[in-house]
Parts: C-alpha cells; structure tokens; sequence
C-alpha cells in the first residue's frame, strides 16, 4: 500500500495523459463533490463532453466553481491532463489567491496502455499520436512540477502502484482546532525571562528551576500556555527565554507560533545575510554565550514555528502581527507574511516607523484573534480581537490573556531594558488654549484617526483647497461643528429605463447585514446645519462667539447674509422651547441636520441662469424646429426620422422645465420658508448619532406641532429588507414621490449608525426618480443611446468618500461630546471640507 498525504485544504492536480486512468482514481478516492472534470465542464457549455473546441469555455467555468470551493476552503480535485505547463499555472495561481496549497498527483502509465484504452472507448476519436504528444509533454514536466509551485508532488508509477494507493487526508499544521484548552496566551516576551516566570507564577503555573532560572513548567489545572511569538531579542536573557519556552513547548505544556523576530534570528543562526538591528545583536552576543548544540536546537525550532494556529474547533485563532478571516486555516506566503509582520498604510510616522494598517477595525470573523507585535500602553478590545503586546521589554508590563475566561492578567517590567525607538505612551502635547484654532491644526497632509472607519488621510492639496475656502468663505470656524457628509447613491438600476430604484438600496443594505430600514423622503431645497443656543451666554460660554447661533450649508458658509439668518434661528430657538427640548435634553444649545426649502431660496441665481434658460430656449426653439420638419415632410422630404428625434428633445425639455419648477416658490422674510429637520446631530454632552431614526423624527415633530408655519415634516417608511411585502410596499411609495418630478427618496439603516459584515456601512443611500434626474444629467439623458453610456458610470469612489466623510463627522460630534478642545472638533469639519476637493463626478 502507498500512502498519498494531500492537505484537507488544497487543490489537487490529476496529471497523465488521456486513459491513464484519472477519473477512476478520482471516483475511487474522493466525493463526487470534490471532483471537478475537464470533460464534465466540457459537456455542460456544450452538450459534449468530447469537443475540444469548448475546451476554453469549460476551464473558464472549471476556475470559477473552483475558486468558489477554494474561498469556502473546500478540498478541491481538478480531473484534467494537465500535462501543459500552462494550464498547470493557471490551477496554481488559482490556489495561490485563495491561500491553499496546491498539489500534484502524477499517474505515469504506459502509453501503449493508455492508447489502448482510448481505442476501446467509442467516444474518443483521436489517435495515438494525441497520447505520445500528451505522453512527451508529461515526461518534459515531470522534473519542473515542484520549481512551477507545487507543494507536494505524488507520482505513481503504472496501475499496480495506482491500485495500491490510498489517500490521506493530512490537517494542516496550523490545525490545531481538536486542541481546547484552557489556554493562557502570552504577549510578546522579547528576551524578559524575569518578568516570564513573574507572569507565569501569577497565572498559577508551577515552574520547574535550575540554576536560579526556570526551565520548564506546567499547570495543575491543565492549562496550555500560547505564546504569540517575538520571544527574542532586545531583553536581557533571550537563551533563558527559548530554554523555559522549547521545553514547555517539547513537555506539551506549550505551544508558539512563530514571530518576525524569531524570523530573523533563525536566518541569522543559520548563516544567511541579514541586517543586524531592532535587538537582533543582544540576542546574537546572548547565544554566544551558550553552547554549540542550544544554538542549533534554538535555530531548529525557530525553523519549526508555524505563522498562526486555529484553536478551540476553530473560536479561536493566534497570530503573531493578527490575522484577517481570509486567511485563518490557510497556508501561502501572503498568509504568513500577514501574521509574522502585518499590513502597512505605505506611510511612515515621524518615528521613520511603518504606520500600521488597523485591519481589527474591520475585522467580523467568528474566531477570537489574539496577537501582539506592535507595543501598546493598555489592551482594549476590538471587534473580538487582542493585541497582548503591552512593551515588556520597554518597561510597561507583560500581559496574557486566560481564554476562555476572557481575563487580563498582567505584571510590571523589572525596568526599561531597551529604549523603543517611538515612545510606548506619547507625550502630552504642550499646553495651548483649548478654543484656540492654529493653522498648523489643518495645514499639511493629515491622518485623522476615527472610532468608525479607522485612519483617514487628508492630502496636503486638498487641505490648501480647503484653507482657501476656510478663510475666504466661511463663518467663524468656533461656529463650524459639523459638516454634512457626500452621499452616495445606489447602484445602477437593472430596470431598463431607469438609473436609479430602491431595489437596489435594499440589496446593498441587506448584502452588509443591515435589515430594519427606513425611508425618507428627499427634500429638494439646500442642506443647512442649524447651531441654535438658548441665550447668547451659552454661546460666549461654550463656543466662545457672540451670537443666538448659525445657520450653514455644508461647506461652512452663512446660509443668509441678511436678517432672515436671526429672525429664522428666533423661531428655532422659540420652537424647541415651546417644544420642551431644553429641558428634556438638558442642554442649552442643539446641532440640527435640516434641509431649507424651497431650493430657490438659495438657489435662485443658479436655477434662472443655468436650469430656467436652458428650459426656455429649449421650449422655445424645439417647437419651431418640429413645425418646419412638419412642413418638410408634408411636402414629401424624408424627414421622419429627425422629426422624431426633436418631438422626443421637446417632451424631455418640457418635463426638464417642469422639475425644476416644482422646487421654486417666492419667498418674503421668512414667509414662505419652510425648514424641515431630520436629525438632532447633537447636544451637550451628547453625540445623538448612535439614536435610531424614529427617535430623531419624534423630536423634530415635536417641533413641527408648536410651529407648523415654519417646519415642514419628513415622511418615511419603514422597510424590512428581507420582507417582499414590505419592500414592494416602499417601492410603490418612492415611485408616487417621483412620479411628478418628487427628487426621491434616502435609505437608511433604522438604527442610525450601522457596522456590516465588512465594517462601516453607508449611512444613506439616495434614491433619485427618473424625472429629477433630468436636472443633474440633462433633458435628454432618457434617450436610450444617452442612458446607455450614463448607466457605466462609476460610483466606487463616491462611496468611499462618503464613508470617510461621515466617519469625520461622527469623530468630531464625538469629541465634541466628550468636551474636547474646540480645534479637536475643528479638525474633523476641515477634514470633511478638504476631502470635497478630491475629483468626484458631482453627478453622483
């Protein structure tokens, strides 16, 4: 019997000639499931298993369910010759993405066997000279099949070797899901043997001694210790480290995955060219020290570290640098080199150190993920995962975790055994005024780290864009909390007329996990954030200006420059008293979300000079243009065709001039405006954010109901997204708001802020009807010719502005919160006006 070990996650290549036999072998070892045929693919995108003229099509459909096995980390089988290199690459490259190993399994028969075979199947038309060029190709490959990137290679030699053979299925190393615990998982110990047996003895454990230093140890409850790697370098006592460690690990009390220090230190031990920094000499001049026969012993098992393990049937997963979902289980070199080191943002901070990218803000996996690699003062939990490197060696203290109690247990360093190169705990910035705003607080390239979306990055042209219209334009910046995020729209519509449906919003929501949704209405006036403070003493007091408060657009701008500004922020003000909201909120100033209308009321020279003129010299020239051609074809001229086109142009310009109609209406004082709010951003104290929607309506109502001459009301629906009902329902009211030219509708998760399944989700989807669109695309964007090259548009980087955007300003409410210095809530609104700049269709 031979014994065939293929890993539980990889892709198998069966690789002979035709008739050597591998669907049998295929059939007699693994599940039908499993197996994916050349000739079976052949036959589904043709109906013949036997042409080879589908060949292309059938590997391309081949690749794809493969790859979906792979993704699901499914044991995969391709049945094909796979003699060619070529073909042999593609499967390759294939494993390679989705991180398993690929593997080979050579059936090497006789060619007078296999020619034989083939002539005895009714099906197989070609000769024998297919099966001594496929035979010649197998013999030029066979010695190159491990240097083109396989993993493992099995080669049986004729059929008595084939029918001998059986398959075992091997775990990977990294496998150890059967191993549950209790665990308690060490940080990173960098060479502190002191502070080891210091944490080890808190923990319960009883150590073994030898010289004054422990050398092994065990718990009397059974526990296993888990190192997360960097046990090396730096520290005082790296020998003594890697002795207490390798015999626990070797004793079964233990186990470590492997570091990039340890990374380093086996390559240095072993002869090969490294740069010796970052602590790498103390460890060298340490093991001097020792014998020739430890250093081997330490240089095989730094060798023998494996990059992460999967523990506890898989709840739970241990890395050095921590490890995305994507890659838990998984074996590559892309695998392995996240967990030894990370991922980097290609920046550098002012220390010349790599700037880590913060992938556990976007971690949703099932599995707990503990790690360390980069010194933090404190662990804190994040979306189920830990970093446990609380800088040892740099003088804080080392930490574990007991799992699965989920328990911190830490003990101080002895000293600072080595100076970090970036301070563990930064230093206080210098004093300054907290409502004071400096330049340098906004000039230059800028990250801004954000609780919902992580690191966000302001180019230093953009933050010039942004001074320009800061220092030009804008109120007051002591004014300016908040400004209104971009907001994305939905997805190109499959309708075939239409660009935009709810359908869409709904599917997008649904696929990040989002179900409970409400509806908005989309008000066509101008966004305007309203600051309203109870007296102007609690505004000198608390933002340090004069005045009842402001009201701007969203790019910081006074929304009035005559009295109307005051006389509306009155009747705000009056509202929200009479309204009870002082009280109930306990606050003396709000920050509402609103939208002004009527869209003439700030609009009005853009809607006469761009949409009013356009709509009447078009209603004006077409009709005369249709009269003529009318006349042309009376008298017999084939104009039938241009007579179409322009009656089409004329419908699409007088429904253009109806639009934008609709959203005008004069105006005197304040009568006449109408301001509808949506959301109660925030108050003292207090970010509202976190507030499902229904909340923030029931306050603005509250409003409307004491002053209904100046509010105007929001209508929603409510919307279960797995719900058809519920969905056709909303879908029937979007299209009655736009069936008269109505700009449509937003979708919002009903809980406010949301996190999915791959982090941050939208805050808002915009829905905009056929007819309005006409105002942002043109009269005659419906014209299928027109739509057609509109519905490729691209809606990806509006997206991610949005988000980054709304992230800065949940940021800056935050802190504004939590009473931070004004110039903290500032840097969030100039981030949101600087990222304006970035070269977006304005269209979307």
């Amino acid at each position: 019997m031979t014994e065939l070990s293929i890993p539980d996650k990889s892709l198998v290549l069966l690789i002979g000639v035709s008739g050597a036999g591998k669907s049998s072998f295929a059939a007699k070892h693994f599940k039908p499931t499993q197996v994916l045929s050349s000739d079976y693919f052949r036959g589904l995108v043709s109906d013949d298993e036997n042409n080879q003229e589908a060949t292309a099509d059938a590997f391309d459909a081949l690749n794809y369910v493969a790859g979906k096995r792979l993704a699901a980390g499914l044991l995969t089988v391709v049945d094909a010759t796979n003699v060619q290199p070529g073909s042999r690459a593609t499967l390759i490259a294939l494993a390679k993405q989705h991180h398993v190993l690929p593997v080979g399994i050579v059936l090497d028969v006789p060619e007078a066997v296999c020619v034989q075979r083939n002539a005895a199947r009714a099906d197989r038309t070609f000769g024998a000279d297919v099966i001594a060029r496929q035979r010649s190709q197998l013999r030029r490959s066979q010695k190159h099949l491990v240097r083109e990137g396989l993993k493992k290679v099995h080669t049986l030699h004729g059929q008595e070797e084939i029918d001998a053979a059986t398959i075992v299925m091997q775990p990977l190393i990294n496998d150890r899901t059967g191993l549950t615990g209790p665990f308690d998982v060490i940080g990173d110990v960098h060479g502190c043997r002191g502070e080891l047996e210091s944490l080890l003895t808190e923990l319960g454990w009883d150590l073994e001694w030898e010289n004054k230093k422990a050398v092994g140890a065990s718990h009397p409850e059974g526990r296993i210790a888990v190192f997360v790697g960097d046990l090396v370098d730096r520290g005082p006592d790296t020998p003594g480290v890697l002795r207490l460690v390798m015999n626990m690990v070797e004793a079964g009390t233990a186990i470590c995955v492997c570091g990039n220090h340890e990374q380093k230190l086996h390559r240095a031990l072993t002869g090969r060219k490294v740069t010796v920094s970052h602590g790498l000499a103390e460890s060298l001049d340490q093991l001097a020290g020792q014998p020739k026969e430890f250093q081997t012993r330490v240089a095989e098992f730094c060798y023998g570290l494996v990059s992460h393990y999967l523990l506890d049937g898989g709840d739970l997963v241990v890395a050095h640098a921590g490890l995305p979902e994507r890659f838990h289980g998984r074996a590559s070199g892309r695998v392995r080199s996240f967990a030894l080191y990370g991922d980097t943002t290609g920046e550098t901070d002012e220390y010349g150190l790599p700037v880590r990218y913060p992938w556990a803000n976007d971690y949703r996996g099932r599995a707990m993920v503990l790690y360390g690699h980069t010194p933090i003062p404190e662990v804190e939990w994040v979306n189920n995962t830990l970093c446990l490197d609380t800088g040892a060696v740099f003088g804080n203290k080392l930490t574990a975790l007991r799992y699965p109690e989920r328990e911190i247990v830490s003990v101080p360093s002895v000293k600072v055994w080595y100076e970090p190169t970036k301070p563990l705990i930064p230093a206080a910035p210098p004093e300054r005024e907290p409502d004071l705003l400096e330049l340098s607080d906004v000039a230059g390239k800028r990250v801004i780290e954000t609780k919902l979306h992580g690191r966000v990055t302001v180019t230093a042209e953009h933050a010039a864009a942004a001074l320009e219209v800061m220092s030009r334009f804008a109120l007051d910046p002591r004014w300016l909390l908040y400004l209104p995020p971009t907001m994305a729209p939905v997805n190109t519509s499959a309708v075939p007329d239409l660009l935009e449906h709810p359908a869409e919003a709904f599917t997008a929501y649904l696929a990040d996990g989002v179900r409970e949704l409400l509806c908005e209405e989309k008000h066509m006036g101008s966004r305007a954030v309203v600051l309203i403070c109870r007296d102007e003493d609690t505004a000198r007091k608390r933002f340090g200006v004069a005045g009842p408060g402001v009201i701007h657009t969203r790019t910081g701008r006074a929304f009035f420059a005559d009295k109307r500004g005051d006389e509306l922020l009155a009747g705000v003000r009056d509202a929200i008293g009479a309204a009870g909201l002082w009280a109930e909120l306990d606050t003396d100033w709000l920050l509402l979300d609103a939208e002004l209308l009527p869209w003439s009321a700030k609009a009005g020279g853009l809607i006469r000079e761009q949409y009013a003129a356009v709509g009447a010299a078009a209603t004006a020239a077409l009709p005369v243009a249709a009269d003529t051609l009318r006349q042309a074809a009376g008298r017999g001229l084939d104009v039938a065709e241009l007579l179409a086109r322009t009656e089409s142009r004329l419908a699409n310009a007088a429904a253009f001039d109806l639009v934008h109609q609709r959203y005008c209406w004069p105006t005197d004082g304040l009568d006449g405006l109408r301001l509808a709010p949506f959301q109660l951003l925030a108050s003292e104290g207090r970010n509202h954010a976190g507030t499902a929607h229904a909340w923030h309506l029931a306050q603005a109502d509250k409003m409307i109901s004491v002053a209904p001459g100046l509010f105007t009301a929001t209508r929603t629906i409510a919307v279960d997204a797995e719900d058809p009902a519920s969905v056709a329902k909303a879908v029937a009211w979007w299209e009655e708001l736009t069936a008269t030219g109505g700009e449509g509708m937003v979708v919002k998760p009903a809980a406010n802020v949301s996190r999915g399944k791959r982090g941050l989700v939208q805050p808002g989807l915009k829905v905009r009807g056929r007819e309005y669109l006409r105002l942002i695309y043109g009269p005659d964007y419906t014209e299928p010719a027109n739509l057609q090259r509109v519905r490729q548009r691209k809606i990806a980087g509006k997206r991610s502005l949005a988000l980054r955007e709304y992230a800065l300003g949940m940021e800056g409410l935050d802190r504004l919160a939590a009473g931070e210095p004004l110039w903290r809530v500032h840097e969030c609104v100039f981030a949101v006006l600087a990222l304006e700049s970035e070269p977006v269709d304005p269209r979307l």
